[in-house]
């Protein structure tokens, strides 16, 4: 290809990143137990709602929500079960207080209880849990993430065996 000069010109090609379709390398799930989807303000045994995001390093987003019955705290362990069946395929659980019960039925499902102050935004500890995915150094995101990983690597196995060995 020429220019109106009969010069050579070069090809060049411009793509943007943001514009690429991938997937993602990992996705964490993770619930606020909140009132207004704003900050997380309950305790896990009285949580009126939680609000649960996927959260990659680049965006959150909204994929559930709950709103639950206002329940006695104490002596009302079967309050308990809808919680955490909602939360099944979390990765964690932010709360003000949870109690030992919920965190033993919490963590048999593989899902991290965090307790944190009334203060904290749910849009701050997003950013902070994508930042966290990126940068690593947070146990209980690291080891979601390698889970994930393992999960990938194992199921293109299992696709591989299902297509037999031929040599």
């Amino acid at each position: 290809m020429a220019n109106a000069k009969g010069n050579p010109v070069s090809t060049r090609r411009l793509q943007l990143v943001w514009s690429i379709k991938r997937e993602p390398v990992a996705v964490i799930r993770v619930a606020f137990a909140t009132t207004d989807r704003v900050r997380v303000n309950q305790h896990f045994g009285a949580a009126e709602g939680f609000a649960i995001y996927d959260v990659v390093p680049d965006k959150a987003t909204l994929v559930g929500v709950a709103e639950f019955a206002d329940e006695l705290m104490d002596g009302n362990e079967g309050k308990l079960s809808a919680k955490v069946d909602f939360l099944d395929g979390c990765n964690a659980v932010y709360v003000t207080a949870i109690g030992a019960s919920a965190i033993k039925q919490l963590t048999a499902r593989g899902i991290q209880p965090i307790r944190i102050n009334e203060v904290d935004h749910v849009d701050v500890l997003l950013h902070d849990i994508a930042l966290a995915m990126s940068e690593g150094g947070v146990s209980w995101i690291d080891r979601a993430i390698a889970a994930q990983a393992k999960s990938r690597s194992d199921d293109r196995f299992a696709a591989m065996e299902e297509e037999g060995w031929e040599g």
